[in-house]
């Protein structure tokens, strides 16, 4: 926001980190000689960040002045450390807290020697914080790098921006209070995301469709279509072979396991859901076209049942090491069900002949779409609480004197609203595209707005006699109401409303928004 204060030029002492003298240690941790020959990022991540370097890296103010947050450099009175030189400092202190307490040593993780490795997952807008001056502060101080940076796009909600209004704006409280298990929301966002910073988007509708899919449709369902066999007719016990048919499907669903270790080292959590999709569609097709539940009726075709049921479980269990590292919780009880702990992803290749499973019982349940509307509905709640009602009248006594009522409203008086009146208003940030006289209306311009996400917005707004140079609009930023509903008017639709301040008539002005705001921005 503009304050129209008139800027104030001072001198004012500055520190700065001498990070040109890192360039070649730089360049050496970008181009792997410090971590064994493995990438510290993402192709994309170190060709941005070689782009500082190549552009000749310039001394890093770490100071700045009263008044600011933080810590105050020492013997240096009004001056404070800037908060990127702290911050991740802080985040090793409180490692070295828990080391002492614990009594790890902090110089075998830490230390210029370490063999440990030391993972920073970040988001894209920070990288030159992470990827420059923290390694170099590390060096210059005598502690190791970083092994590599995990670098995260942004994350929408429905395919914008998160929004209080519209009770996207969903905190992590907000939705565990819903009762839906937070590993859906670690395997929905696995599903999307690879190595790249890419941008992440939470389709409500989407997450409960592919976490009642893949999850329960397709991975719990293989247990709970086979386990009861396993236990009615057989002790619980598993075969204590395969026919040649499980046999080759079993050599199969291992051929799509493979790699699996190689995929989450490298980052590739889409690739590994692909794979477990893969699998549990071999199993679950194997099992539509035995169906296990005609064969129990038949009791000469026992042991081809229970080759049915083994081969299942042992997909099932192959498919809960697959997903270990995304649903550590849920694959815990599938463990016990199987009474065979899973130790890494070799072990679930591991054959189960002649084992005993336990009583099978359910791992997960669906997502109600009711649980992610009461989510929806209580993040819009979180605002505020709603303003209170007014008390009931009191019935006049029949000696009351009447009393004056308040005044109407002036301009220099209002009346109030609730937050949740406040909230049903979608206020965003649209850029001028065109902007022009309409042909006969003295009254009128007709813009175009850049609105981002929701595209293009034509709006006719009454401010011509205070803009008689429509032209000299174009370009700027202004605020508009997105959710207004479309106003049908003889010159063309008219997809919102632009705010001014002001009297009217030539006695108004457009809000301004700083050149920092991007179109379609939700003004909060």
């Amino acid at each position: 926001m503009v304050s129209g204060a008139t800027p104030v030029l001072r001198d004012s002492e500055h520190y700065f980190f001498e990070l040109g003298k890192f360039e070649s240690l730089l360049r050496d941790w970008f181009g792997g000689k410090l971590t064994g020959g493995k990438p510290v990022a993402n192709s994309g991540v170190v060709a941005k960040l070689a782009e500082w370097l190549d552009g000749g890296l310039k001394d890093w103010d770490i100071s700045r002045d009263a008044p600011y947050f933080g810590f105050p450099i020492p013997d240096a009175p009004g001056k404070f450390f800037y908060v990127w030189l702290d911050a991740p400092v802080g985040y090793l202190a409180s490692f070295k807290a828990l080391c002492d307490k614990t009594g790890l040593n902090f110089d075998d993780f830490l230390g210029a020697d370490s063999t440990a490795e030391l993972h920073h997952f970040i988001g894209k807008d920070i990288i030159n914080f992470h990827g420059l001056f923290w390694p170099a502060m590390l060096h210059g101080a005598q502690f190791r790098t970083p092994t590599a940076l995990h670098v995260n796009g942004y994350l929408t909600v429905n395919g914008a921006k998160m929004s209080k209004s519209r009770g996207t704006f969903i905190q992590a409280r907000t939705y565990l209070d819903a009762g839906i298990h937070p590993e859906f929301l670690r395997y929905y966002f696995a599903t999307m995301l690879n190595d790249a910073p890419v941008d992440v988007d939470l389709d409500l509708k989407a997450f409960e469709e592919r976490v009642n899919s893949h999850l329960i449709g397709k991975w719990v369902n293989i247990a709970s279509r086979t386990a009861g066999f396993v236990q009615k007719f057989f002790d619980g016990k598993l075969a204590d072979h395969f026919e040649a048919e499980e046999a080759a499907l079993w050599q199969q669903l291992l051929a799509h396991y493979d790699g699996i270790e190689q995929l989450y080292a490298e980052g590739e959590f889409a690739e590994t859901t692909r794979r477990f999709v893969a699998i549990a569609d071999l199993v679950n097709g194997y099992i539509a076209a035995k169906a296990p539940w005609l064969m129990a009726k038949d009791e000469a075709r026992r042991a081809e049942l229970q080759q049915v049921c083994t081969l299942a479980l042992h997909g099932f269990r192959l498919l809960a090491g697959l997903l270990k590292p995304v649903l550590p919780a849920t694959v815990a009880a599938a463990e016990h069900f199987l009474a065979a702990p899973i130790a890494d992803f070799a072990d679930a290749r591991r054959e189960l002949f002649g084992h005993a499973v336990n009583t099978f019982e359910p791992l997960l349940g669906r997502i109600d779409p009711k649980r992610i509307e009461a989510m929806v509905e209580a993040s819009k709640e979180s605002l505020g609480a709603p303003a209170a009602a007014p008390a009931p009248a009191k019935k006049k006594a029949m000696n009351d004197t009447a009393k004056p009522s308040a005044p109407p409203a002036t301009a220099d008086t209002t009346t109030t609203i609730s937050i949740d009146d406040f909230a049903k208003l979608d206020l965003r940030i649209g850029k001028v595209s065109v902007c022009e006289f309409v042909e006969g209306s003295d009254k009128l311009l007709r813009f175009e707005l850049d609105a981002g996400a929701l595209g293009t917005r034509q709006i006719f707004s009454g401010i011509r006699a205070a803009y008689e140079e429509p032209a000299k609009l174009v370009g700027r930023n202004v605020v508009f109401i997105a959710n207004l509903a479309p106003r049908k008017m003889r010159f063309g639709l008219s997809e919102g409303m632009i705010l001014s301040a002001g009297n009217g008539g030539s006695d108004l002005f457009l809000l301004d928004a700083d050149q920092g705001a991007t179109p379609g921005a939700t003004v909060r």
